[in-house]
């Protein structure tokens, strides 16, 4: 593991072998993780390719993806906003310090601008640190209401961040498009 954090530029973990590690301070850990990649992708991103969605001339002849349906850069930076804030918000109980209607709305704009998603991203991520805070021994494992298939607090948190890598995923082969290299790849 000190050579994925070596790689990574992340430190290694000071925690020793065998030593019992807090919940919450695990899944927080694998969050700030895909913060830091997230972010990062979205801050390389410029302002006006934030509306760029792939279209059929990027693809191989013949391929059957339905373009009109693929969301923008934007769109997939603000998916993963509203999906945070829902799923962290069912893993605290806390209620999201948002209008999630108007968030909602603003997923189904392919031209938010930079500003805009960059600023619901990272509102987003400190919801989830704050919600990921919550989690304790006692509760990580304790069934909640089913999100996904996800039914406790632990597993809905670590399915959040999954989630995102999909999304993550997406964005980097946007960079590409581009032609950016993502940071993660420099």
């Amino acid at each position: 593991m000190t050579t994925v954090h070596a790689q990574m530029g992340a430190p290694a973990p000071a925690v020793a072998p065998g030593t019992a590690v807090e919940p919450s301070k695990a899944l927080d850990d694998l969050l700030k993780l895909f913060e830091d990649e997230v972010v990062g992708v979205a801050k390389a991103m410029p302002a006006d390719k934030y509306s760029f969605a792939p279209v059929a001339a990027n693809f191989a002849p013949g391929s059957p993806a339905k373009f009109d349906t693929v969301r923008s850069f934007s769109q997939q930076v603000t998916h993963i906003a509203v999906a945070n804030y829902y799923f962290y918000s069912a893993v605290s109980g806390m209620k999201p310090d948002v209008d999630m209607a108007a968030l909602q709305k603003m997923t189904n704009d392919p031209k938010v601008s930079k500003d805009e998603g960059l600023k619901m991203l990272m509102g987003s991520l400190a919801f989830a640190h704050k919600a990921i805070a919550t989690i304790t021994p006692a509760n990580a494992f304790l069934a909640i209401k089913p999100i996904d298939g996800q039914n406790t607090r632990a597993s809905l948190a670590a399915f959040g961040v999954a989630h995102g890598y999909d999304h993550y995923g997406q964005m980097v082969e946007y960079l590409r498009m581009n032609g950016i290299v993502p940071p993660g790849s420099k």
